[in-house]
C-alpha cells in the first residue's frame, strides 16, 4: 500500500529544483571562467600555433643555411692556407735616406 505524503512530495520537488539550479549555476560558472580565461589569453598577446610553426620553420631553415655557410668558410680557409704558407716572405725594402734639408754639393 502506498500512501501519499505531501511533505515528502514537496521535499522531493524542492530537491529536484535545487539540483537543477546547482547544475545551472555550475554551467554558468564554467562559462564565466572560460570567458575570463579567453580574455586573459587575448591580453597576453600570444601567438597562434600556425604562426609559431611558420617561425620555427624559418629558424630551422636559417640554421641549416648558417651550417652550410660555416662549412663553406672552413673549406675556403683550408684552401687558402697552403697558398699563404708556400709564399716566401719578401725582404723588406731599404728605407730611402731622410732629407735633412741640406743640399748635397
Amino acid at each position: 500500500m502506498q500512501t501519499r505524503n505531501p511533505l515528502l512530495n514537496d521535499f522531493a520537488d524542492l530537491m529536484t529544483d535545487a539540483f537543477g539550479a546547482a547544475q545551472a549555476m555550475g554551467e554558468e560558472a564554467r562559462a564565466v571562467f572560460r570567458a575570463r580565461a579567453d580574455r586573459m589569453v587575448a591580453e597576453m598577446d600570444l601567438v597562434t600555433r600556425e604562426e609559431f610553426d611558420a617561425v620555427k620553420a624559418a629558424l630551422d631553415a636559417s640554421q641549416d643555411e648558417v651550417e652550410a655557410l660555416k662549412a663553406r668558410i672552413d673549406a675556403l680557409e683550408a684552401a687558402a692556407k697552403p697558398k699563404s704558407a708556400s709564399r716566401a716572405k719578401k725582404p723588406a725594402a731599404k728605407a730611402a735616406p731622410k732629407a735633412t734639408g741640406k743640399a748635397k754639393p
